[in-house]
Protein backbone atom coordinates (compact mmCIF):
# COMPACT_ATOMS: atom_id res chain seq x y z
CA UNK A 1 0.00 0.00 0.00
CA UNK A 2 2.45 2.11 0.77
CA UNK A 3 4.60 1.73 -2.51
CA UNK A 4 0.89 2.40 -4.52
CA UNK A 5 0.92 5.78 -2.55
CA UNK A 6 4.18 6.55 -3.68
CA UNK A 7 3.69 5.81 -7.29
CA UNK A 8 0.50 7.93 -7.03
CA UNK A 9 2.18 10.84 -6.03
CA UNK A 10 5.29 10.39 -8.25
CA UNK A 11 2.70 10.09 -10.90
CA UNK A 12 1.09 13.13 -9.45
CA UNK A 13 4.05 15.19 -9.62
CA UNK A 14 5.22 14.49 -12.88
CA UNK A 15 2.01 15.43 -14.49
CA UNK A 16 1.74 18.34 -12.84
CA UNK A 17 5.01 19.19 -13.84
CA UNK A 18 4.08 18.19 -17.54
CA UNK A 19 0.93 20.13 -17.26
CA UNK A 20 3.43 23.44 -16.07
CA UNK A 21 5.76 22.87 -18.85
CA UNK A 22 2.72 23.30 -21.33
CA UNK A 23 2.01 26.96 -20.82
CA UNK A 24 5.67 28.40 -20.93
CA UNK A 25 5.71 27.93 -24.56
CA UNK A 26 2.90 30.41 -24.67
CA UNK A 27 5.01 33.06 -22.60
CA UNK A 28 8.09 32.53 -24.61
CA UNK A 29 6.25 33.22 -27.88
CA UNK A 30 5.70 37.25 -26.97
CA UNK A 31 9.38 37.28 -25.90
CA UNK A 32 10.96 39.32 -28.52
CA UNK A 33 14.39 37.08 -30.30
CA UNK A 34 17.88 37.59 -28.52
CA UNK A 35 20.31 40.11 -30.12
CA UNK A 36 22.53 37.69 -30.79
CA UNK A 37 19.96 35.49 -32.78
CA UNK A 38 18.58 38.67 -34.87
CA UNK A 39 22.16 39.51 -35.82
CA UNK A 40 22.28 35.71 -37.03
CA UNK A 41 19.25 36.24 -38.87
CA UNK A 42 19.89 39.24 -40.68
CA UNK A 43 22.92 37.86 -42.06
CA UNK A 44 21.76 34.76 -42.95
CA UNK A 45 19.05 36.57 -44.95
CA UNK A 46 19.97 39.84 -46.35
CA UNK A 47 22.24 37.84 -49.01
CA UNK A 48 19.08 35.92 -50.18
CA UNK A 49 16.65 38.91 -50.24
CA UNK A 50 19.36 40.50 -52.46
CA UNK A 51 19.75 38.03 -55.06
CA UNK A 52 15.51 37.49 -55.07
CA UNK A 53 15.29 41.13 -56.12
CA UNK A 54 18.62 41.42 -58.08
CA UNK A 55 17.90 43.61 -61.31
CA UNK A 56 15.34 45.15 -60.05
CA UNK A 57 14.16 48.07 -59.25
CA UNK A 58 13.54 47.52 -55.57
CA UNK A 59 15.75 48.83 -53.07
CA UNK A 60 17.07 46.55 -49.68
CA UNK A 61 17.89 47.65 -46.40
CA UNK A 62 18.12 46.68 -42.52
CA UNK A 63 16.51 48.70 -39.82
CA UNK A 64 17.12 47.72 -36.47
CA UNK A 65 15.86 43.73 -36.50
CA UNK A 66 14.42 44.26 -39.54
CA UNK A 67 15.19 43.83 -43.48
CA UNK A 68 13.13 46.44 -45.71
CA UNK A 69 12.83 45.92 -49.49
CA UNK A 70 10.99 49.05 -50.97
CA UNK A 71 9.33 48.91 -54.44
CA UNK A 72 8.71 52.70 -56.04
CA UNK A 73 5.40 53.28 -57.25
CA UNK A 74 6.85 54.48 -60.40
CA UNK A 75 7.80 51.25 -62.29
CA UNK A 76 5.79 49.12 -60.17
CA UNK A 77 2.29 50.25 -61.09
CA UNK A 78 0.40 51.11 -63.79
CA UNK A 79 0.24 55.02 -64.50
CA UNK A 80 -2.97 55.10 -65.86
CA UNK A 81 -4.42 52.48 -63.45
CA UNK A 82 -2.58 52.75 -60.05
CA UNK A 83 -3.93 49.60 -57.97
CA UNK A 84 -2.82 47.74 -60.98
CA UNK A 85 0.62 46.08 -60.87
CA UNK A 86 3.22 46.18 -64.06
CA UNK A 87 4.43 42.43 -65.10
CA UNK A 88 8.16 44.19 -64.31
CA UNK A 89 7.27 43.57 -60.60
CA UNK A 90 6.02 39.88 -60.56
CA UNK A 91 9.48 38.59 -60.79
CA UNK A 92 10.74 40.05 -57.52
CA UNK A 93 7.99 39.97 -55.87
CA UNK A 94 6.82 36.23 -56.35
CA UNK A 95 11.09 34.88 -55.64
CA UNK A 96 10.41 37.41 -52.33
CA UNK A 97 7.02 35.39 -51.83
CA UNK A 98 8.59 31.54 -52.20
CA UNK A 99 11.52 32.77 -50.20
CA UNK A 100 9.27 33.62 -47.28
CA UNK A 101 6.77 30.80 -47.69
CA UNK A 102 9.10 28.07 -47.53
CA UNK A 103 10.75 29.34 -43.75
CA UNK A 104 7.83 28.99 -41.28
CA UNK A 105 9.66 31.05 -39.52
CA UNK A 106 9.06 34.53 -41.01
CA UNK A 107 6.38 36.64 -41.33
CA UNK A 108 5.66 39.62 -43.60
CA UNK A 109 3.89 43.13 -43.07
CA UNK A 110 3.54 45.25 -45.92
CA UNK A 111 3.00 48.82 -45.83
CA UNK A 112 1.74 50.88 -48.34
CA UNK A 113 2.51 55.08 -48.56
CA UNK A 114 1.34 57.77 -50.20
CA UNK A 115 2.80 61.44 -51.45
CA UNK A 116 0.37 64.11 -49.44
CA UNK A 117 -0.78 65.73 -52.57
CA UNK A 118 -4.62 65.47 -52.71
CA UNK A 119 -7.58 64.50 -49.78
CA UNK A 120 -5.78 62.64 -46.67
CA UNK A 121 -8.21 59.84 -46.40
CA UNK A 122 -8.18 59.23 -50.59
CA UNK A 123 -4.05 58.86 -49.81
CA UNK A 124 -4.49 56.01 -47.19
CA UNK A 125 -7.05 53.86 -49.37
CA UNK A 126 -4.84 54.34 -52.50
CA UNK A 127 -1.86 53.12 -50.45
CA UNK A 128 -3.65 50.44 -48.45
CA UNK A 129 -4.62 48.79 -52.21
CA UNK A 130 -1.08 49.38 -53.45
CA UNK A 131 0.26 47.27 -50.54
CA UNK A 132 -2.53 44.55 -50.90
CA UNK A 133 -1.45 44.05 -54.61
CA UNK A 134 1.64 42.95 -53.42
CA UNK A 135 0.26 41.28 -50.42
CA UNK A 136 -1.66 38.96 -53.59
CA UNK A 137 1.16 38.00 -54.62
CA UNK A 138 2.80 36.47 -51.47
CA UNK A 139 -1.22 34.87 -50.91
CA UNK A 140 -0.71 33.11 -54.29
CA UNK A 141 2.26 31.85 -53.19
CA UNK A 142 1.04 30.16 -50.76
CA UNK A 143 1.58 32.47 -47.73
CA UNK A 144 -0.77 31.83 -45.20
CA UNK A 145 -2.62 35.11 -43.54
CA UNK A 146 -1.29 34.39 -40.16
CA UNK A 147 2.19 35.26 -41.38
CA UNK A 148 0.98 38.01 -43.90
CA UNK A 149 -0.21 41.57 -42.63
CA UNK A 150 -1.10 44.56 -44.73
CA UNK A 151 -1.47 48.41 -43.91
CA UNK A 152 -1.90 51.49 -45.81
CA UNK A 153 -0.04 54.49 -44.12
CA UNK A 154 -0.87 57.42 -46.78
CA UNK A 155 1.15 60.48 -46.08
CA UNK A 156 2.15 59.43 -42.64
CA UNK A 157 5.86 58.11 -42.98
CA UNK A 158 7.51 60.23 -45.68
CA UNK A 159 11.32 59.56 -46.58
CA UNK A 160 11.63 62.98 -47.87
CA UNK A 161 10.00 66.66 -47.97
CA UNK A 162 6.90 66.65 -50.51
CA UNK A 163 7.81 70.21 -51.78
CA UNK A 164 9.29 68.79 -54.54
CA UNK A 165 8.82 66.71 -57.86
CA UNK A 166 11.52 64.29 -56.37
CA UNK A 167 10.42 64.29 -52.73
CA UNK A 168 7.04 63.15 -53.63
CA UNK A 169 8.05 60.47 -55.94
CA UNK A 170 10.08 58.86 -52.78
CA UNK A 171 7.42 58.78 -50.65
CA UNK A 172 5.59 57.02 -52.92
CA UNK A 173 5.91 53.77 -52.07
CA UNK A 174 5.13 49.71 -51.23
CA UNK A 175 8.14 48.20 -47.66
CA UNK A 176 7.85 44.40 -47.77
CA UNK A 177 9.20 44.09 -43.93
CA UNK A 178 10.52 40.96 -42.95
CA UNK A 179 10.66 39.95 -39.31
CA UNK A 180 10.76 36.97 -37.21
CA UNK A 181 7.39 35.63 -36.66
CA UNK A 182 7.42 35.80 -33.26
CA UNK A 183 7.71 39.69 -34.02
CA UNK A 184 5.06 40.49 -36.47
CA UNK A 185 2.08 41.05 -33.56
CA UNK A 186 4.41 43.41 -32.06
CA UNK A 187 5.74 45.19 -35.32
CA UNK A 188 1.55 45.68 -36.94
CA UNK A 189 0.71 47.49 -33.14
CA UNK A 190 4.14 49.86 -33.84
CA UNK A 191 2.75 50.88 -37.17
CA UNK A 192 -1.05 51.08 -35.98
CA UNK A 193 -0.10 53.82 -33.28
CA UNK A 194 -1.72 57.42 -33.96
CA UNK A 195 0.74 59.02 -36.91
CA UNK A 196 3.37 61.59 -36.66
CA UNK A 197 4.06 63.02 -39.66
CA UNK A 198 7.84 64.39 -39.71
CA UNK A 199 8.44 67.85 -42.16
CA UNK A 200 11.28 65.93 -43.72
CA UNK A 201 11.69 62.38 -43.08
CA UNK A 202 15.11 61.47 -41.69
CA UNK A 203 17.19 58.90 -43.30
CA UNK A 204 18.10 55.58 -41.71
CA UNK A 205 21.60 55.09 -39.85
CA UNK A 206 23.65 52.28 -41.70
CA UNK A 207 20.85 51.43 -43.91
CA UNK A 208 22.64 49.45 -47.68
CA UNK A 209 20.60 49.54 -50.69
CA UNK A 210 20.55 47.48 -53.55
CA UNK A 211 18.85 50.11 -55.58
CA UNK A 212 19.31 49.55 -59.86
CA UNK A 213 17.60 51.55 -62.00
CA UNK A 214 14.29 51.36 -62.98
CA UNK A 215 12.92 48.33 -65.31
CA UNK A 216 11.04 48.79 -68.03
CA UNK A 217 7.76 48.79 -67.82
CA UNK A 218 4.45 46.75 -69.39
CA UNK A 219 0.94 45.65 -69.29
CA UNK A 220 -1.07 45.74 -65.82
CA UNK A 221 -1.83 42.85 -64.07
CA UNK A 222 -5.03 41.33 -61.66
CA UNK A 223 -6.14 44.51 -59.50
CA UNK A 224 -5.26 44.53 -55.89
CA UNK A 225 -8.76 44.28 -55.18
CA UNK A 226 -8.53 40.11 -55.76
CA UNK A 227 -6.58 40.38 -52.80
CA UNK A 228 -7.49 39.93 -48.88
Amino acid sequence: MFAKKNLALVLCLLMAGCAGSEKKPQAQQAAMPAPEVTQAWLDDYEPKLREAIKGSHFELERRESLLVVTAPVEGSFNPDRPHMLLPVTLGPISRLAKLVEHDKSMGVLILGHADSSGAATLNRELSHERARAFTAIFRLSGLRQDRLLVKGLGADMPRAANDSVEGRALNRRVEILLTPRVTLNALIAHYSQPAVIPAVAQAVPGAKSSKTKPAATGKAVASSKQAN
